[in-house]
């Protein structure tokens, strides 16, 4: 019975290990493609536009989070128990907070950047389209320094506790623990996760939903219009608009049922082996499928004539 236990959970392991290992090399790949063609932009000397390093950004974030949760879930998978110390955990845990952070801040920045972009001349919206792009390179700053930052407080803290008595943890994975919830980390992890992550999801669902009565209102002008076949032709605004209706859509459906399987690991010491391995597959769902949505297409005739310039010179 012993043997057919342990062949049953090898299978199970084994199968985990396949579905991770082709999750990082689809993520990584696709991630990283889309992020090597816009620094290859910026090294054929094009100015980049505002969405574009949103963008970037989103690649970046999803390239912490697929390293970060790949690493742990394999390593704890095959038993490497030699290489969980207190500092790689923390580290590892600390990059894919960072990267879903940051990820949740820059889809809202892109959700309400788009949304003004499209707004018509007569909505409340327009006299923002000449500030926000100058705004961009700031926001997109100020979102790592305050990430990166806030991030470290807590593994900071929960070090510091490490040999203090009377300290419980919550077993995040097999060999990486956590500390449990005391006074002081409940209000800091409100403060500073829970209600900026909700404030940022109610944004995107603003804009998101503006986005699709902008869209809606001008199909249904666009509709009245039959003189020409370029008139009716979706424009490239609407087209990138849907694509990042789309965006927006898989994230809030993700982060959703990761921020509750999450909350599951949280709240029960003992989780079982299922859930933790669902919550670590669901986790990397958007950071692998997001950046197939996103479309290169209006960049790639920029990218094109540049290189076409570049080789003809002598």
């Amino acid at each position: 019975n012993a043997i057919v236990v342990n062949d049953r959970m090898d299978s199970k392991n084994l199968t985990i290990v396949v579905i991770f290992i082709l999750q990082c090399f689809v993520g990584i790949l696709r991630n990283f493609s889309l992020l090597s063609f816009y620094l290859m932009l910026c090294y054929n000397k094009h100015s980049l536009k505002p969405i574009d390093l949103i963008f970037m950004n989103i690649f970046i974030a999803n390239l912490f989070i697929i390293f970060s949760r790949s690493l742990l879930q394999t390593m704890e998978t095959f038993g490497m128990e030699v290489f969980f110390n207190v500092c790689v955990c923390k580290f590892l845990l600390y990059t894919e907070r960072v990267g879903r952070s940051v990820s949740i801040c820059t889809i809202c920045l892109l959700s309400v950047f788009q949304a003004i972009t499209i707004s018509p001349s007569d909505s409340c919206l327009n006299g923002l389209k000449v500030k926000v792009p100058k705004c961009i390179n700031l926001s997109i700053f100020l979102c790592w320094v305050l990430y990166l930052g806030v991030n470290m407080i807590l593994p900071m803290y929960a070090y510091i506790k490490w040999n203090s008595h009377n300290v419980t943890y919550k077993k995040a994975l097999k060999y990486c623990f956590s500390i449990g919830h005391d006074e002081f980390t409940g209000l800091f992890f409100i403060a500073f996760f829970v209600f900026p992550e909700m404030l940022f999801a109610i944004l995107i669902v603003w804009s998101g939903s503006l986005m699709v009565v902008i869209l809606y209102r001008h199909k249904q002008r666009v509709q009245h219009i039959h003189r020409t076949y370029a008139s009716t032709r979706t424009s490239p605004e609407s087209r990138a608009t849907k694509s990042i209706l789309v965006l927006v859509s898989i994230f809030i459906c993700f982060y959703s049922l990761s921020s509750i399987l999450q909350g599951c690991v949280a709240l029960f010491c003992n989780s079982g082996w299922w859930l933790i391995n669902i919550t670590s597959i669901i986790s990397l769902c958007f950071p692998i499928l997001g950046p197939f949505v996103v479309s290169h297409d209006t960049a790639l005739p920029r990218f094109s004539l540049s290189w076409i310039r570049n080789t003809g010179r002598p």
